[in-house]
């Protein structure tokens, strides 16, 4: 008997970045206890929710920053808990706010794009590294 094909979980954030006070380029990249991992903002949309609002909520849940939106960057599919995720990505340029540690998230870094490629753990998060600086490039 054929399995039923599941429908994939949505999910959207960003790569969400500033700029330091000598101008230099930082990234954000969280922690996340419940995985032990280094990632970029994101999580589930709710039922209906744009995806782009979506990613600036979980944005502003999980680091304490609003943010600006700028070019959609790749989605990202892969499997979680033996469903498909598709996750939608966003650059995003960090307007206000401040990071208070909480139960989803207990540390946030802000990294130079190579410390930042080297702390992510998923392989697949690396790679909107290059991507993200390729976007702020062509703005």
């Amino acid at each position: 008997m054929t399995q039923p094909v599941k429908r994939p979980v949505r999910a959207a954030g960003c790569v969400l970045w500033r700029r330091s006070p000598d101008g230099a380029l930082e990234l954000c990249v969280i922690h996340r206890p419940r995985y032990d991992d280094w990632s970029w903002p994101k999580g589930k949309l709710k039922r209906g929710e744009d995806a782009l609002a979506g990613a600036l909520r979980e944005v502003a849940e999980e680091t304490g920053y609003t943010a600006v939106p700028g070019p959609e960057l790749s989605r990202v599919t892969y499997v979680a808990r033996g469903r498909p995720k598709l996750v939608r990505y966003w650059a995003a340029e960090a307007s206000s706010g401040r990071f208070t540690p909480n139960k989803e998230v207990d540390r946030l870094r802000w990294l130079s794009p190579a410390a930042a490629r080297d702390r992510l753990t998923q392989f697949r998060d690396r790679e909107l590294v290059d991507e993200l600086l390729a976007a702020l490039r062509l703005a």
